[in-house]
């Protein structure tokens, strides 16, 4: 598909992000497409590494409002039905397969990595970053929960205060903060970054295949299920998206103005 750009060469899977003129935010096709190229990656013995890369000075700004609003209106229906458990995620697949990945994952990450844009990278084994690069997960300002494990990967990585800060107080991650705090693993300037995180899994590439996974493996043993943390967020997710204060954070968003959560949960 147009808005996302597969290549493989040497090694290495690049999964680009070609929809800048909307921040790269990602819509159901675009997670959809990236889910089918992990599972190919994981297939093909010639892919050793995928490498994610945003485009027009942006990672991505995370889920395109409006596709997020229509699934958040097709939820509330199946709630009310009984049946919302049931209703397909493209985005919920895709975060369900980035635990299950045994091979390296490398992020290059320019401009502003919102939500998905920022828990992503926590899944991944490499992430490099220019001097512009702003990591933020706002999931509470619209009556939210955290995804994709970030509940135990952020602490993880950055310890329990700054993982409380980035989630719960919603404070962006500059490139500094972030390379302190453990995100990233380098700053670099922007005509560097894709070459950089290129050479990085051109690098991993060429060591053994199945010492390279097991070493990758034995790494990452100190998690629990992140399956199962996925899909307790999930399950948190999806009940609030239907609350009165993510409803009135959603049209404050789109009517551009403050939301008043005090007035919505008086009114729930």
């Amino acid at each position: 598909m147009s808005e996302i750009e597969i290549k493989a060469a040497d090694g290495v899977q690049v999964i680009r992000l070609l929809r800048a003129e909307k921040k790269n935010s990602l819509t159901g096709p675009m997670y959809t497409a990236m889910s089918e190229a992990l599972d190919a990656a994981e297939r093909d013995d010639a892919i050793a590494v995928t490498v994610f890369i945003g485009s027009g000075g942006v990672f991505s700004a995370g889920n395109d409002i409006n596709d997020f609003l229509r699934r958040a209106q097709v939820t509330a229906g199946g709630a009310a039905s009984g049946t919302a458990g049931g209703i397909p995620s493209p985005s919920l697949d895709f975060i369900r397969r980035l635990p299950k990945v045994t091979k390296p994952m490398i992020a290059a990450v320019d401009g502003v990595a919102i939500g998905i844009g920022t828990t992503l990278l926590l899944h991944c084994d490499l992430v490099y970053a220019t001097p512009t690069a702003s990591l933020r997960t706002p999931f509470l300002d619209l009556g939210l929960v955290q995804e994709a494990a970030s509940s135990v990967t952020a602490p993880a990585r950055m310890g329990y205060p700054r993982a409380f800060e980035m989630i719960c107080l919603g404070e962006p991650f500059g490139a500094e903060r972030a390379l302190e705090a453990g995100l990233i693993n380098a700053i670099v300037p922007a005509e560097e970054l894709e070459p950089t995180a290129i050479k990085a899994a051109k690098r991993l590439a060429a060591k053994p295949r199945q010492a390279l996974m097991t070493a990758r493996c034995l790494l990452r043993q100190n998690f629990p299920d992140l399956v199962a943390m996925i899909d307790a967020e999930a399950a948190a997710y999806q009940v609030l998206m239907v609350s009165p204060e993510a409803r009135e954070a959603f049209t404050a968003f789109l009517e551009k103005r403050p939301p008043d959560f005090a007035k919505a949960r008086a009114k729930g």
